[in-house]
């Protein structure tokens, strides 16, 4: 048997920077077995899968060790893909997660946005587990549905600090997003997922369901820039639409391939 497999970095305008996916399109659902063998072996943040059902796409994500409830920018790579190489004529494409409920992508020029439900978050306790994390100490921590959101006071925290991968890795949850006001743009961030089998993330499309909602109520206002303060970098547009949020950004091509199974 044999499977397509594109290779896009998200959030980004060229190759090499943004955030890598790789997208599966199927016909049928395959083995969640062999799903996982194909996102280990492609050894990327996150693999997506999608199979078209009437007028939407199912969409399930994968890390290299695990399934996840909601990805951002492999949601956006698999949109990159109908738009551009799956004969999709529509400008909004659908779909729908078994974990996350319904998503949609809509295509303006070469700018995606992804229509995903805002986070809920909860203020707690800067635990010593937590501030075990970081070399810094952080002023404020939240917690998601699925991350914890932890606040500095000033970018240069976020590019230079230095996590501890192994405390990180403690924490039940899916992973760690770390924040701050932006220089240059409204909000930056970074975020850690050894927990998760990624240790740094290099744009995380999902965790600004969370960043926006909070530096919207912080900013007194609803449109915001931000940078996901990785190497590689990530450029994002978010709005606040009460209890959905958009995020919007480029991709770029950068494989087209098969899968060849057994």
């Amino acid at each position: 048997m044999k499977l397509k497999i594109y290779q896009i970095d998200a959030f980004t305008d060229k190759v090499f920077s943004g955030n890598s996916a790789a997208v599966c399109p199927l016909t049928s659902w395959i083995s969640d077995e062999i799903m996982q063998k194909i996102a280990m072996e492609n050894n990327l943040s996150e693999t997506v899968f999608y199979v078209k059902k009437d007028n939407q796409y199912e969409i399930r994500w994968f890390t290299p060790t695990m399934e996840i409830d909601l990805c951002g920018h492999a949601t956006l790579a698999a949109a990159y893909v109908l738009f551009n190489f799956e004969n999709y004529s529509s400008d909004v494409v659908h779909f729908y997660s078994p974990r996350s409920g319904a998503l949609s992508v809509s295509k303006k020029d070469d700018l995606f946005t992804l229509n995903f439900p805002t986070d809920t978050i909860t203020e707690t306790t800067l635990t010593n587990e937590i501030l075990a994390c970081f070399n810094t100490t952080p002023i404020a921590v939240y917690k998601g549905r699925t991350d914890y959101m932890i606040v500095f006071e000033t970018e240069e925290q976020i590019k230079h600090i230095v996590p501890n991968f192994e405390e990180i890795a403690k924490l039940k949850c899916r992973g760690v997003m770390i924040t701050a006001k932006g220089n240059q743009v409204d909000f930056v961030s970074r975020f850690f997922g050894p927990q998760s089998g990624i240790n740094e993330d290099p744009v995380t499309g999902s965790a600004h369901t969370t960043l926006t909602p909070y530096w919207a109520k912080r900013l007194d206002k609803t449109e915001l820039t931000a940078i996901q303060l990785s190497d590689r970098k990530g450029f994002l547009q978010c709005k606040l639409l009460n209890d959905r949020v958009e995020i919007s950004g480029k991709g770029k091509l950068y494989l087209i391939g098969e899968i060849y199974l057994e």
